[in-house]
């Protein structure tokens, strides 16, 4: 006889008149790891920010314990033992780890509605030992790296004694290490008799640790059982509706001789150290290592977000003096951040403003401060085509509205308008699911064979074995290594990252 902790009964819910979720059944049982997997759009999240509260369901309902379940925010959630840990983190950047932590509830001493810093602190201290993060409570989160950041939350769910757990891709912020460790604390949790629901694009994952795996697809259930029922492909294929042959494409061109960007000793004291770096037309190079390698760091230097103490930066030959984001963008280079949230979009903006937003220059009319809207809209139009970006009115629809993939490929798209000749993409598929990612990487192929030079950074190795001509392996701000595509090999690549010898 199972045990059933929580059952979803018929869920309805629309957006706007749009049905994201239909009829949708599912039986969690007590104790177990459910894998909820689903393409971006599937109804993934709409469907856990019912169960947390968040949005109300429109029909059907929620059986807790097999009584009527049905919140009304997030409060309730918390009230019932239901901790929710948001794909998109939600962490005051200007408060410190502490204060996230307990926002809701502070501790204070005694009756006055004063706050209690030694308990806080304290007990902030316990909080992070669930999760091995050695990071002082009294740090801003924004100083705190993406990986760090999603810790702190995970942290901060775990601070209540939650018997239902909800992880929505908590691993796209992690290295290799860090997932580990976020692993054996989920073990833990299931050893204890939590019930878990996990959320990822990364189906291997979803393989290792479900008891149990249920797949949506269009707001629908279309398969559901134990773990041991499925496979990777079974699983895509439930997805997509369709079978996948293959997870990259086929590369369609070589990289040229000409040298797009190119960086000699560039340091800077803390960040980088001594960097050669040459990005040749049509190639796609990867970047790869752990985090604190100065990927990113690297990344923002070059687009003139953050100044170089020493070296040299030559765009098309030329050297450049003054990085800056206006005049790398006048100069053909295009920047896909790590945080789409924060820093790629406008979240309140539809999507034709901020797809339009980097190329709005190249519409405007000659001696008149307006742009030709005719050109943008039709611009908008074959970009959201071009990309599949799966939106009710792209003229209408707020970006905040999309899903996550769906708005991973509006930043994709924003600077594709600008028809780069230098594109850097830092995690682009990050929190994307697998369908989605082969276009991105149809579409940086597409790009590619264009002649646009490809900066292509990542923690998913496989995917830069997947896509790139070449791979640079940094530490510590520096170039650990360089392999070029006939020397892939994903055991040496790793060593290297881990400033282990290559046998």
């Amino acid at each position: 006889m199972t045990d059933t902790i929580l059952r979803f009964e018929g869920v309805n819910k629309a957006f706007f008149g749009v049905p994201v979720l239909e009829e949708v059944t599912i039986d969690i049982e007590r104790g177990s790891i459910v894998g909820l997997v689903g393409e971006n759009g599937a109804g993934k999240s709409t469907l856990m920010n019912i169960l947390g509260g968040v949005v109300p369901l429109d029909g059907g309902q929620m059986l807790l314990d097999g009584e009527t379940y049905a919140p009304r925010d997030p409060r309730d959630a918390d009230r019932a033992g239901i901790a929710f840990i948001h794909q998109e983190l939600n962490l005051f950047t200007n408060l410190t780890i502490a204060e996230n932590l307990f926002i809701s509830d502070f501790p204070r001493r005694g009756p006055a509605p004063i706050m209690d810093r030694g308990r806080l602190r304290k007990r902030a201290k316990e909080a992070l030992a669930l999760v091995d993060l050695a990071v002082s409570p009294d740090v801003r989160v924004e100083r705190l790296s993406p990986g760090e950041r999603q810790l702190v939350e995970v942290a901060k769910a775990l601070s209540v004694d939650a018997r239902i757990i909800i992880f929505d891709e908590p691993t796209t912020s992690l290295t290799t290490r860090e997932t580990e460790r976020l692993f054996g604390i989920i073990d833990r949790l299931h050893q204890a008799g939590k019930t878990i629901i996990y959320i990822s694009h990364i189906l291997r994952d979803v393989m290792r640790i479900a008891d149990a795996v249920a797949v949506l697809r269009d707001g629908q259930l279309v398969a559901a059982g134990p773990v041991s029922d499925f496979s990777i492909n079974s699983m895509i294929a439930a997805m997509v509706g369709r079978e996948i042959e293959q997870l990259y494409p086929d590369r369609t061109s070589q990289p040229g001789p000409e040298i797009s960007l190119e960086l000699r000793q560039l340091s800077k004291a803390g960040i980088s150290h001594q960097i050669d770096l040459a990005l040749h037309k049509g190639e796609v190079l990867g970047v790869f290592g752990l985090m604190g390698s100065g990927r990113s760091e690297l990344a923002r230097i070059i687009f003139g977000l953050d100044d170089f103490d020493e070296g040299e930066v030559l765009i098309d030959g030329q050297p450049v003096k003054k990085l800056s984001p206006t005049r790398n963008i006048r100069n053909g280079m295009a920047f896909v951040t790590e945080n789409r949230r924060e820093d790629g979009l406008m979240m309140e903006a539809t999507v034709a403003d901020n797809l339009s937003l980097a190329a709005l220059p190249a519409h405007r009319r000659r001696f008149v401060n307006t742009v030709r809207s005719s050109a943008v809209a039709s611009a908008v139009t074959d970009s959201v085509d071009a990309l599949s970006i799966k939106v009710h009115d792209a003229f209408r629809s707020e970006v905040k509205g999309l899903s996550g993939g769906n708005q991973q490929k509006v930043v994709l798209g924003k600077w594709l308008m600008t028809k780069p000749s230098i594109l850097i993409i830092d995690e682009p598929t990050r929190g994307v699911d697998v369908g989605a990612k082969f276009e991105i990487y149809e579409t940086i192929d597409r790009i590619a064979a264009a002649g646009t030079a490809v900066l292509f950074i990542s923690s998913e190795l496989e995917e830069l074995l997947g896509m790139c001509d070449r791979i640079l392996v940094m530490g510590q701000g520096e170039v650990l290594g360089a392999f070029e595509r006939a020397q892939f090999d994903e055991e040496a690549i790793l060593r290297t990252a881990f400033r282990e010898h290559v046998a």
